[in-house]
């Protein structure tokens, strides 16, 4: 672990951000909560949970934090959003339409796979390299960069060279099924240029990202599984506009 990294961020306001501190402890990694605008300079990243997209926005009116995080994000700092976290996070918005942060280029329906009810446990894939998809329909190009995947905790680097400059190792057999709980999730129906496609479940993208941001339609707090988690905190690269 790198000398006295920044904790990460978990935006608690509402939904299942609990979940997320138990994993990060799991890990061994450092966390705050983030409930006020003024929260995000004590943290290095930030991750924001699943849970009402429309009651976190109001929330986000009251303490101006949707300006906050993306300035948070124009700093280069890695955010990882989870099924109510990638709607905010996307650049569009559908079923219906509402106000988003725009941080990474994909539209995304809101309640696609149903209602609570019809909440599951599907089996996804985990992809190595990068691919593209427009419309509805996923069409998958060469992978154009390195392959990407988890390391181990003690590895935690938050250093913009090593981010830069290294090659992201693989995740540990990339390729293999990985447990994805979908809970009133939303469906990425479109991904932008320069997206990368990190996993799908059912032939859809699930897990995308776009410099620093990450983003995932399931839940993998919901599960004992680490790889997501480690994947961000390791090799979410920092903006090389900085």
């Amino acid at each position: 672990m790198a000398n006295n990294p920044q904790p990460v961020g978990i935006l608690a306001v509402q939904g299942d951000f609990a979940l997320h501190a138990q994993m990060l402890d799991r890990i061994g990694a450092p966390w705050l909560p983030v409930k006020h605008a003024s929260d995000l300079a004590n943290v290095g990243w930030l991750i924001m949970p699943g849970g009402e997209s429309t009651t976190m926005l109001k929330f986000f009116e009251g303490e101006n934090l949707g300006p906050a995080i993306v300035d948070f994000a124009a700093q280069g700092k890695p955010i990882f959003g989870t099924c109510a976290g990638a709607i905010l996070l996307a650049k569009e918005v559908l079923n219906p339409n509402q106000s988003h942060l725009g941080l990474i280029d994909i539209t995304v329906e809101r309640n696609a796979y149903g209602r609570q009810i019809d909440s599951a446990i599907r089996q996804g894939i985990l992809v190595n390299g990068a691919s593209r998809e427009t419309g509805k329909g996923p069409t998958a190009e060469p992978a154009t960069e390195a392959p990407i995947g988890e390391v181990p905790a003690a590895e935690l680097r938050h250093d913009r060279h090593s981010r830069e400059s290294g090659n992201p190792q693989e995740f540990a057999g990339h390729g293999r099924p990985i447990e994805m709980v979908f809970i009133r999730a939303p469906i990425i129906r479109r991904v932008g240029e320069g997206v990368r496609v990190l996993g799908r479940a059912e032939g859809l993208p699930v897990l995308v990202e776009q410099g620093n941001i990450l983003v995932a339609t399931f839940h993998p707090e919901l599960t004992e599984d680490e790889t997501i988690h480690r994947y961000f905190l390791n090799n979410v690269r920092l903006s090389r506009t900085l």
